[in-house]
């Protein structure tokens, strides 16, 4: 399963790249607001510098609504940098966008995915990833590791190449029950991926084996 982080931070990407298990980046306006960064320009250029720390694919979203303004932001964002892949809501509208930039080999992440039959629908488009978000579907009450159980059965029923991204992960047992489910790819905090480093065993175990090396060797 491949490691995307969630943010538009560049410190906490270079310290997840660093880690030496990072595939990629996912980012939304939202995520930039909170980092301050604002204005089209800084935005644009903030994609690239994150696309110069990581080596995989990074997700920039357009913010157009309609057919028209998705084509010409996410065909913008395309000519950024090899790396981005134009994220795209999961709309009427977008699923047009979406099949337009697949017929022309540009990668898309269609987001806001909330049921099996909008993640079929971006797969016939021929959408690169497809984003289920199963966190906020676990804050209304629904399973959302259920709706990833469903989109992979429905994948791999008919070889569809769409991967599938397990968005809006919130800790680390997310990152484990995506991962024995299949999902293709995960995007979350940094605190998701290095929770999965802590268990009270392996530092008992450490300290111990550290105590018997100070006893033998003083």
């Amino acid at each position: 399963m491949k490691f995307f982080i969630d943010t538009a931070n560049l410190e906490q990407i270079k310290e997840a790249q660093a880690l030496g298990v990072l595939d990629g980046v996912t980012t939304n306006p939202s995520l930039m607001a909170k980092e301050g960064i604002t204005g089209k320009d800084n935005i644009l250029k903030h994609y690239v510098d994150i696309c110069n720390i990581v080596d995989g694919d990074v997700s920039a979203e357009v913010i157009a609504t309609d057919y028209e303004g998705m084509v010409r932001e996410g065909e913008e964002l395309a000519e950024l940098h090899e790396q981005i892949v134009v994220k795209i809501p999961m709309t009427k509208e977008g699923i047009k966008a979406c099949k337009y930039f697949s017929d022309r080999g540009i990668k898309t992440n269609v987001t806001l995915v909330f049921s099996a039959g909008q993640a079929l629908l971006a797969a016939k488009a021929g959408a690169t990833y497809v984003s289920p978000f199963l966190g906020r579907l676990d804050d209304v009450s629904t399973d959302g590791l259920n709706l990833i159980d469903e989109i992979r059965l429905i994948y791999d029923n008919y070889a569809y190449e769409t991967q599938i991204l397990a968005a809006s992960v919130r800790h680390t047992m997310h990152v484990v029950n995506c991962a024995k489910i299949g999902a293709d790819v995960m995007t979350g905090p940094l605190s998701s991926i290095l929770g999965l480093l802590k268990h009270p065993l392996t530092d008992i175990g450490l300290a111990q084996f550290l105590a018997d090396y100070e006893k033998g060797n003083k």
